[in-house]
C-alpha cells in the first residue's frame, strides 16, 4: 500500500489532519521535504512554483496558466538532455539509460526508448551519453562551476515550502543546488543552453524571467531558515556545442529586486484569481475592444522616419 502523502506538500511523515494535509501545512509552517521526487513536486496543483509565477504575468496570462496547470504537456525530448546533464553533474534526478543506438528510427530502439521513459528513467541514444558525459566534466573541471558543485558540497533539488506573508499564497521551489555555511548561503542554477556567452545568458535572464526564479529561491530559503546571514545566486550556464563552455555569474543584486516585485504581482494574481475562481485572459472583463499598436520602440522610430 502507498504511504499516506499530504496532498499539499507531499510529506509522508505526517501528522495528518482530517482533510489530508501534514500539520506542517495547516499551520503554514516552511520546510523541505526530502525525498520528495521531481515528478510528485511538479505534480503539485495546491501550491504555486517560479515557473507558474512566471506564467501568470506577461507574455503569459492567468487563463493560459490554469489550462496548463490541469492539463500537464508531456514530455518533450528537447529536454532530456538538460535533465541529464542535471542528473550527473548534480548527482539527483532520474536514471541515466545508454541505448546503444545512433537514432530512434528502428523498432526496437523506440521500444526501448519507450520502456525506459516507462520506467521513469532517461532514455540516450548514443551519442547524447557521450555527450552528457563530456558536458559533466567540462563542468568539474571549470575553475568557478566545480568547486561550487563539487560533490558533498551542496544538497541537489530539494523541495522546499513556505507560505507567502502578504498574501497567504503557499509557495514553493526545488533550488539545483543548495550550499549552506556558517556565514553565507549559495543557490545554484545549472543551465544548459546554445549559447553560453555573457551576451546571450544575460538575455536568457530576460527572455526567461531567471532573475524571477533566483529572487523566489532566495525567499524560500530564508523562510525555510536556511539563510540566516542572506542567499546570493549564481548562474552556471552551459553550451551543449562542444566543447561544452561554461560562463558562470551572480545575479545582480538589482535584478534580484526586480524579481521579487514580479514575484509579488504574480502572487497577488495567484490569490484573487483562487479566491474568484476566475481565471482571465489578456483582456479580462471588457465592454470596449482595446486598441493595439506596434511596441513603442517601433512607433517612436516609425514616426520619426515617416510623420516628421
Amino acid at each position: 500500500m502507498s504511504p499516506i502523502a499530504c496532498r499539499q506538500c507531499g510529506n509522508t511523515d505526517g501528522p495528518f489532519t482530517r482533510d489530508g494535509i501534514c500539520e506542517n501545512c495547516e499551520d503554514g509552517q516552511p520546510g523541505w521535504i526530502d525525498g520528495l521526487s521531481a515528478d510528485d513536486y511538479h505534480a503539485d496543483r495546491t501550491t504555486i512554483s517560479s515557473s507558474g509565477l512566471r506564467a501568470l504575468l506577461p507574455p503569459g496570462c492567468p487563463a493560459q496558466y490554469a489550462y496548463d496547470r490541469d492539463n500537464p504537456p508531456a514530455p518533450k525530448r528537447e529536454f532530456d538532455l538538460g535533465h541529464a546533464v542535471h542528473t550527473e553533474v548534480l548527482g539527483e534526478g532520474p536514471e541515466l539509460v545508454a541505448l546503444d543506438y545512433s537514432t530512434y528510427l528502428s523498432r526496437n530502439a523506440k521500444e526501448e526508448r519507450d520502456a525506459a521513459r516507462e520506467a521513469g528513467q532517461i532514455p540516450l541514444l548514443r551519442h547524447e551519453w557521450e555527450q552528457v558525459q563530456a558536458m559533466a566534466e567540462a563542468v568539474r573541471k571549470h575553475p568557478q562551476a566545480g568547486p561550487l558543485l563539487a560533490p558533498g558540497m551542496g544538497i541537489a533539488e530539494r523541495s522546499i515550502y513556505w507560505t507567502d506573508p502578504a498574501t497567504g499564497v503557499r509557495c514553493r521551489c526545488r533550488p539545483d543546488w543548495l550550499m549552506i555555511r556558517p556565514d553565507v548561503t549559495a543557490i545554484v542554477d545549472l543551465k544548459t543552453t546554445t549559447d553560453a556567452s555573457p551576451d546571450a545568458c544575460s538575455k536568457a535572464i530576460e527572455s526567461y524571467s531567471y532573475h524571477q526564479a533566483a529572487a523566489l529561491y532566495v525567499d524560500g530559503v530564508q523562510a525555510a531558515g536556511f539563510a540566516h546571514e542572506g542567499a546570493r545566486t549564481f548562474f552556471v550556464f552551459q553550451s551543449k556545442k562542444a566543447p561544452y563552455l561554461v560562463t558562470v555569474r551572480e545575479l545582480k543584486d538589482q535584478d534580484q529586486d526586480i524579481g521579487r516585485a514580479r514575484n509579488e504581482r504574480a502572487l497577488r494574481i495567484y490569490a484573487d484569481c483562487t479566491a474568484r475562481n476566475e481565471w482571465p485572459d489578456w483582456t479580462g472583463p471588457t465592454d470596449t475592444i482595446p486598441q493595439i499598436g506596434m511596441p513603442s520602440w517601433a512607433t517612436l522610430r516609425q514616426t520619426e522616419e515617416y510623420l516628421k
